[in-house]
């Protein structure tokens, strides 16, 4: 018995008892989302951390229940511990209290801890006596379980809470962040708290971001996805019938089973109204199809769909880290000049650049980036094989500009003095920090001089009303006919979210980025400047001050003809 009580899924088969939808009470069984779930939050017990979960999931899948069987189980078997439901509304919060309560009332009476009364929605698990000296004698678990609904002020703000569950999230009225912050600083930041959050998904709001967050390692959450077909029970007879192209890709893409189609194909017609795009968010097979764009949809989210699943599942990154390096400063009459000596790379498991194919000999890169500006906090860098278009790296973080230049200056030595195009609109530092370290290899374009009255030329891309419609449609180009050349899942997850808005403007979805994207097209339209053909490896060369100061003076056929004559500076 003393094993049973210790462990929560042997009590929870044993002793509890749940009531199906025809108002039987039979006992709780647990089916393979809800192991799942349990086996990731025993993995988090036993390596001794904190339980924080994130759950996207499809519809009736059981993830409350099992949820508050494992809170149940803390509550009713151990002291002191303090739990909060809360839920998107009334009816379902009745429905959890009454779930908690049956719970209680179907344990075996030697098990059954004592119970004190209560008004509100909660268990208290304390002697209910009023007999003072004996309730100091025996006052029972002192433990409680408590159900609310969200969108009252300062909800759980008072208390000091062992476990959380956060149920449909996405359909909370009022400020689901407020919300969330309130009850997370409710509780304590140790081994055996538990805080839970599960939702399907409800566009794009707090929750996808929490979502986003887990998936991207911003929080200390796991991100939990289960797409409908893991329910074994999402299934209709199949007769025969024959199925769609669309039907026989996704049975191909998920490895399903006919009979789990048919079941598809009733629920989109019955339970969705035979809305498709209903039935993706309800019921979605991947995190992406879950959170559905609201306005049309620059690039054909399906085939983007599948290539990010197929990259997911087979496309492999090489490495992960960044830059290391030492260094130096110098002033001069012409600017600062820095040298980043001893450079080499660092793994790091949550490095801000991918490395997706390695740098080949002789082989044009051309490197395109978008600078944090106009409500974006990110810098980003795309690496493009200049023979193919072929994405071979990315850069994506927060930091200041001198940091991102540092790091593409590393990159873009790294890919073999790789053309550099970083965008100017908001900041020409980063390009200032570029020419200080003497990168050889800069985009140049042509602007107008007003006060000679002529063209000049000056490097790095400026995104105007002229060329960002020449970026967004390379873009279409690129993923309509190269889709296969991106290897990012990032990249491929800011495409389904790149809209266009009532204007007609392409642009991320609101709470989006599309930094990415935009370091991307850059990419593609700087690629004329670099060659286009692998060359033969050639000699580098320690170049002298007056060789860099002849270099940066040159024009870009003069540049590429020194550095034909003097080699690749090292």
């Amino acid at each position: 018995m003393y094993k049973v009580l210790r462990d929560p899924k042997k009590y929870i088969e044993a002793f509890l008892k749940i009531k199906t939808k025809e108002s039987k009470i039979i006992p709780f069984t647990v089916n393979e989302p809800q192991e799942k779930l349990y086996q990731t939050v025993e993995r988090m017990r036993q390596e001794g951390r904190p339980v924080r979960i994130v759950i996207l999931k499809a519809r009736q899948m059981g993830f409350s229940t099992m949820t508050e069987g494992i809170i149940f189980h803390g509550c009713a078997t151990r002291f002191n511990r303090s739990a909060l439901i809360i839920t998107h509304k009334d009816e379902a919060t009745s429905n959890l209290f009454n779930m908690s309560k049956l719970f209680y009332e179907q344990l075996p009476e030697q098990i059954r801890p004592m119970i004190k009364a209560s008004n509100a929605k909660e268990l208290i698990f304390e002697n209910p006596t009023k007999n003072q000296r004996e309730k100091k004698r025996n006052p029972g678990l002192k433990s409680k379980i408590k159900c609310t609904t969200a969108g009252g002020k300062g909800v759980g703000r008072s208390d000091t809470l062992t476990y959380v569950h956060a149920s449909e999230v996405a359909f909370w009225p009022g400020d689901i962040k407020e919300i969330l912050t309130g009850l997370l600083q409710a509780v304590p930041d140790t081994p055996d708290s538990m805080v839970i959050f599960e939702s399907t998904a409800n566009g794009f709001n707090e929750f996808k971001k929490i979502w986003d967050d887990a998936v991207t390692g911003e929080s200390d959450f796991v991100p939990l996805f289960f797409p409908w077909f893991e329910m074994k029970s999402y299934r209709k007879p199949y007769r025969g019938e024959e199925l769609t192209e669309e039907e026989k890709g996704i049975m191909e893409r998920f490895s399903l089973e006919p009979e789990q189609i048919m079941w598809r194909r009733w629920c989109i017609k019955n339970n969705c109204q035979n809305d498709l795009d209903m039935f993706r968010q309800e019921y979605p097979s991947t995190p992406e199809e879950a959170f559905l764009a609201t306005g049309e949809s620059v690039f054909d989210t399906e085939a983007v769909s599948k290539r990010l699943y197929y990259v997911l599942e087979n496309d492999p990154v090489k490495k992960r880290g960044c830059f290391v390096y030492d260094k130096t400063v110098t002033e001069s009459q012409s600017g600062p000049q820095i040298v980043l000596k001893n450079r080499q790379w660092q793994e790091q498991e949550k490095g801000e650049i991918v490395i997706f194919r390695e740098p080949e000999d002789g082989v044009p890169y051309v490197i395109g980036g978008d600078t944090a500006g106009e409500g974006s906090d990110r810098f980003t860098l795309q690496v493009l094989d200049n023979r193919t278009g072929e994405q071979v790296a990315r850069l994506m973080r927060k930091y200041d500009e001198d940091e991102y230049a540092e790091q593409a200056y590393c990159l873009g030595m790294y890919y073999n003095c790789a053309l550099i195009s970083l965008e100017t609109n908001f900041s020409t530092h980063p390009i200032r920090v570029l020419e200080w370290l003497r990168y050889p290899r800069l985009y140049e374009r042509e602007v107008f001089d007003t006060y000679t009255g002529s063209m000049r030329k000056s490097f790095g891309f400026h995104t105007n009303g002229l060329t960002r419609p020449l970026v967004v449609s390379g873009l279409v180009t690129y993923f309509r006919e190269h889709l296969h050349f991106i290897h990012d899942p990032e990249t491929l997850r800011e495409a389904l979210t790149f809209i266009r808005n009532d204007k007609g403007r392409a642009e991320a979805e609101e709470g989006e980025h599309d930094d990415l994207l935009m370091g991307l097209g850059i990419a593609l339209q700087s690629r004329t400047q670099q060659k286009m053909e692998q060359t033969q490896t050639r000699r580098r060369k320690k170049w002298t001050r007056d060789m860099w100061e002849d270099y940066r003076g040159a024009s870009a056929k003069e540049k590429a003809y020194l550095r034909e004559k003097w080699g690749d500076p090292m």
